[in-house]
């Protein structure tokens, strides 16, 4: 997961880059507030990127937790009723069930839940499955956890965000419809006082996959004059960066 999100920040901060090397000395006030952008945008991508199990990771992995990850769904059913515990956790306070996720073992996450796990369990940095999934821009996992009975609406991660704004963040269009139809919040603000439409435009590229998660957040009546900590809104914003289909698109629905 730290490859893909560095990648994402990396197109971001790509796209800064090569805006400041024409701005003037008059525009030396955008000039460090989008060199800021990009500094935090490296630090979030840092401290987010979730920790998938290594390959160390599951050579170790015993009972549940190698069945998870491997998919055996005849052992995770003979184990449950031998009395394991569904529940039980690695090293970094993942279950089967995050095993499961990480691995994409469908079956093995249907096992699992059946058996009583956790849909809502958070690992050492606070994900659930349904936000690992998403990360992962796996909408068919998310689509079984959705369909189990797992929540989009959890607050994840050490940023108190969501599922919904880290999937806005990367631009997985498809993961954020599904969490949206899921009831995912969509005016969260997590401890950035970024909400999913700010990520979608201050973490993104501009392209088309971010346009298409901005288009579905605003034809989800998501709230586009919630403003960041330096009172910048979404419109604001887009226009700093230059994303004109991002723009016009906010400016249809009323923003300011």
């Amino acid at each position: 997961m730290g490859a893909v999100l560095a990648l994402s920040c990396g197109r971001g901060a790509l796209a800064f880059r090569n805006k400041d090397m024409h701005m003037t000395r008059r525009n030396a006030p955008q000039r460090r507030g989008l060199i800021a952008t990009v500094v935090l945008c490296f630090a979030v991508c840092g401290a987010q990127a979730q920790v998938a199990p290594s390959v160390t990771d599951a050579a170790r992995y015993t009972g549940l937790l190698s069945a998870a990850h491997r998919g055996d769904v005849a052992k995770i059913d003979k184990l449950i009723r031998n009395r394991a515990d569904v529940n039980a956790t690695d090293g970094y306070g993942r279950t089967p069930l995050h095993v499961a996720t990480y691995a994409k073992q469908r079956d093995a996450i249907r096992a699992l839940a059946k058996a009583g796990a956790n849909l809502s369990a958070l690992e050492s940095d606070r994900y659930d499955a349904v936000t690992i999934a998403s990360v992962a821009d796996d909408e068919e996992t998310l689509r079984t956890l959705l369909a189990l009975g797992a929540s989009a609406k959890l607050t994840t991660s050490r940023y108190d965000g969501t599922a919904l704004i880290a999937a806005a963040h990367l631009g997985h269009d498809g993961v954020v419809r599904q969490l949206i139809a899921a009831g995912a919040p969509l005016d969260h603000v997590n401890n950035l006082h970024w909400t999913a439409v700010i990520e979608a435009i201050v973490l993104g590229d501009g392209g088309k996959r971010h346009q298409a998660t901005l288009k579905a957040l605003i034809d989800a009546k998501a709230n586009l004059q919630l403003a960041d900590r330096q009172g910048n809104t979404p419109l604001a914003l887009a226009k700093s960066r230059g994303y004109r289909e991002m723009v016009t698109m906010l400016e249809a629905a009323g923003a300011r």
